[in-house]
Formats: structure tokens, C-alpha cells, sequence
């Protein structure tokens, strides 16, 4: 259970394909789980009943399956859906929420990536979120071909992969790395880069660090 009084968090994690955000995602909650720090995984994508059918919409299939307004809409459809039926309620009921990818993600893939007004998208995050934002968005980096390397070899064999944008050329993938990156240096005192290309456990260790010393966590 979470000490009283005790402020229930929102964390995101973010950043581009291969950046491993999964398994640190796993590996904090093991650490807060120790901690008795009572708190949810979901991700995005999806997250929700609802949100998850819309995310086999985005995931597969081709790449030029939607254009880059298509796909806004139907994240933030998604989104919509995800905070509705799981963020607030878990928050609401004194509970963490770790997020796999929120808003971050479709400024720095559609924003960025595709070119779409970034204001616009701003927009309809003001719209839809119902003023639930991150306390902390932990930004995990590291050079697209290894990135992508990484992801490609997660996907191997796999004949479920959701592999879309990952099928992306590379100079998308690199503009997605580089609003990652405008924007938590624009957002300092949300966003704290990770250095994503070093081994595992060294990235657990810094992601617990971080997270424990930001919200007073003894352990």
C-alpha cells in the first residue's frame, strides 16, 4: 500500500523503436512492488478495452495504411478511451500509473515524424486528456540504426509483430529520435533523458535511482 498521504504519480516512459522501455517498465515496478508501492503498468497504444482494438488499427498492416491525420485521430481516440477507463480510476483509487508511451509519442511520431501541425496536436491533447499529464516522463534514448536493430530482432519469427511503424524508413525514425529529444529539453522539469544504449541493468539501476530520489521512495 502507499504511505499515507503519500501523492499517487504518473510515469510515463518514452522513446523510439527498440529503446527497451518494456523491460525497464518491468523492471521498475518490481522495484516499487519491494517498495509497497501500490501502482498499475498499461501502456499506449491501447490500455483500455477499447484502446487496445484501435491499436491493432496502428500497429499493423502497412505502413502507408493511414495518413499521418489518420493516425492523430485514432491515437487520441485511443487515448481518450485509456484515460476514461483506466488512468483515472487507478489514480483516483491511490494507485501509481506506469505508462508504456502517452502524449509524447504521437507529438514526436506524427509532430515530428510525419510533419502534422504540431500545435493541432496539441490541441486535441488539451480535448481529450482531461487534464491528466505525466509527473514524470522518463525519455529513453539511443541512435536510430540500433534502435531499430534491436526491434527488428525482437520481431524476428514473430508472426504477430506489430511491426508497422518499425517498417518506417529510417530518416522517419530519426525525426522521431530528434522530438524526443526538442522536447525534453523544452520540458526540463518533467522529462529526464535516459541513456538507452547501455546494458540493462545499468538503465534499471539509473530508472530506479531517478524515480526513488524524485519521489522520496526508501529502497
Amino acid at each position: 500500500m502507499n504511505g499515507p498521504g503519500q501523492p499517487v504519480r504518473f510515469i510515463t516512459f518514452e522513446g523510439g523503436e527498440g529503446a527497451g522501455k518494456s523491460t525497464q517498465i518491468t523492471k521498475l515496478s518490481e522495484a516499487l512492488d519491494a517498495a509497497g508501492v501500490d501502482h498499475i503498468i498499461t501502456r499506449e497504444p491501447g490500455g483500455s478495452p477499447g484502446a487496445e482494438e484501435i491499436r491493432k488499427l496502428l500497429v499493423e498492416g502497412e505502413p502507408d495504411r493511414w495518413d499521418a491525420e489518420t493516425e492523430v485521430l485514432l491515437h487520441y481516440a485511443a487515448r481518450r478511451d485509456h484515460v476514461r477507463q483506466t488512468v483515472k480510476p487507478a489514480l483516483k483509487a491511490g494507485k501509481w500509473v506506469i505508462c508504456d508511451r502517452y502524449a509524447d509519442s504521437t507529438m514526436a511520431y506524427q509532430g515530428y515524424g510525419h510533419g502534422v501541425n504540431r500545435n493541432s496536436i496539441a490541441a486535441l491533447y488539451g480535448l481529450v486528456a482531461d487534464g491528466v499529464a505525466p509527473d514524470m516522463t522518463l525519455v529513453f534514448d539511443l541512435p536510430v540504426e540500433v534502435g531499430l536493430a534491436r526491434a527488428r530482432d525482437r520481431a524476428a519469427g514473430n508472426t504477430n509483430a506489430e511491426d508497422r511503424y518499425e517498417n518506417m524508413d529510417t530518416a522517419f525514425h530519426q525525426r522521431i529520435r530528434d522530438g524526443f529529444l526538442a522536447i525534453a529539453k523544452t520540458q526540463p522539469d518533467r522529462c529526464i533523458l535516459i541513456d538507452a544504449a547501455e546494458d540493462v541493468d545499468t538503465v534499471a539501476a539509473e530508472v530506479k535511482r531517478i524515480v526513488f530520489e524524485k519521489f522520496g521512495i526508501e529502497g
